[in-house]
């Protein structure tokens, strides 16, 4: 009976761990975010302020004869390093789905709930008081989460919070993107150029049909990427998109199954423990062919989405998303700071995400649980719910993102980043009283 609890522990694991992972990379890339944060704030309002925020302002171009692709510093990150984010949110929705925590209806049933009503609700609240004027389009600017500030604050709690917990913040976190991902694809798109929308079209079902004959070199996949994130990018349709297809590509089935690793590798170290030969540098030879051998096993048995999650996931979490927040984070504060948070976009903000963003997951949450559309996990309690609502209200990232598709205006992109800093501030705050006051029983 020992033995077959282990077996399920093992086994189970071994499920958990890819998120698990990813909840830990995530909350420690939150940290690296608040720090760049804090920074670009400080400069932007130092005596450096015009020198930091004309820097981003710098033009960058590739000239291949009369051909020439030329943007802002502020737009290659925004444009480029940041569909290397949306590639591996790509790659975790994709996981999830397969195998994760939204892999079965059961499973998926609260988060998919909880991720409705944060959409929906905070959209509804904005749209309450930006019915007409310049602000109409700023209504998916609430609807994002910021799941590494929020995993961050979890951190922070350490084992009082369950692991359950952290799991589900993360599944409606990811649910959530997909929502992002769809809003600014039907609606933050410029005019359309049917042309290179339709050179694409044809990049896209290439990549399928690479995956549909199994082909596993990545290199493939990656220069195919670029090549659709150029034709999305010339199309109108936003090239950060290209990140989020390309994942969806990628084999999540690993070429060799783990029986057949087992054997090979068995009857490698075999070899490798009783070589007879005597000469020293053909001994040697055979040793370091024996090992790669087990290395490129190692390699074959993990799937290309795998490899490419770890590849790309740490450069993410500590060097796109906080250079991204460093580059988009710069708000000016001045005299009328306050004056400004009282406008209609400042409100639809900070209201969408402090209040719309709880009440939504909670709400939603709570009535699919009572009609039997979703279970709540034993371990988790409703107010622990309500803490995690909070900590969806912090938008940060993505919400910064959404603003840059939303205003071209200066002064009110500046208004809406303000609103977006100061609601994820006191959301993050409200979420860790909450969630420590809820459960103070460190949890074994």
């Amino acid at each position: 009976m020992m033995i077959q609890f282990l077996k399920k522990k093992r086994i189970f694991d071994r499920i958990k761990d890819p998120l698990v992972e990813f909840i830990r990379m995530e909350a420690f890339g939150g940290i690296v975010l608040m720090f760049f944060t804090i920074l670009a704030m400080g400069l932007t309002n130092s005596i450096f302020g015009e020198s930091f925020l004309a820097y981003w302002k710098q033009n960058f171009g590739i000239h291949l004869g009369e051909w020439q692709l030329s943007k802002s510093l502020l737009h290659w990150i925004n444009d480029g390093l940041m569909a290397i984010f949306f590639f591996v949110v790509g790659l975790e929705i994709k996981r999830e789905l397969l195998t994760g925590g939204l892999s079965s209806i059961k499973k998926a049933s609260l988060p998919i709930f909880g991720a409705i009503g944060g959409m929906t609700v905070p959209a509804l609240v904005y749209i309450l008081f930006n019915q007409t004027g310049s602000g109409t389009h700023g209504w998916g600017i609430p609807m994002a989460t910021d799941i590494a500030f929020a995993l961050g604050i979890l951190l922070l709690l350490g084992k009082r919070i369950p692991t359950s917990l952290k799991l589900l913040l993360t599944s409606i976190a990811i649910v959530d993107d997909i929502g992002a991902v769809i809003v600014i694809a039907l609606y933050y798109t410029s005019e359309i150029d049917w042309v290179y929308l339709l050179y694409g079209g044809g990049i896209y079902v290439i990549l399928w049909i690479i995956n549909l004959l199994k082909i596993r070199n990545l290199s493939v996949f990656l220069i195919l990427g670029v090549l659709l994130w150029f034709t999305l990018l010339k199309s109108g349709v936003h090239a950060t998109l290209a990140g989020i297809l390309l994942a969806f590509t990628i084999p999540a089935r690993a070429n060799r199954n783990v029986s057949e690793f087992i054997r090979s590798n068995t009857v490698l170290l075999k070899e490798l423990g009783t070589t007879l030969v005597k000469d020293k540098k053909l001994k040697e030879k055979n040793i370091q062919s024996s090992i790669s051998a087990v290395e490129g096993n190692c390699i074959e048995v993990i799937s290309p989405l795998q490899r490419l999650e770890h590849l790309f996931h740490p450069w993410v979490a500590y060097l796109i998303v906080p250079l991204f927040a460093f580059s988009n984070a710069g708000v000016i504060l001045d005299g009328n700071v306050m004056g400004n948070i009282l406008n209609p976009i400042s409100l639809g903000v900070i209201l969408g995400l402090f209040i719309g963003k709880p009440l939504g997951i909670f709400l939603f949450s709570y009535l699919g649980v009572k009609m039997g559309f979703a279970q709540k996990p034993q371990k988790i309690c409703w107010s622990q719910i309500i803490g995690i609502g909070f900590l969806g209200g912090i938008g940060f990232t993505m919400s910064f993102f959404v603003s840059q598709l939303a205003f071209s205006d200066p002064s009110i992109l500046n208004q809406a980043k303000i609103a977006v800093l100061i609601a994820s501030v006191v959301s993050g705050l409200l979420g860790f009283i909450i969630l420590r006051m809820s459960n103070t029983k460190p949890v074994k």
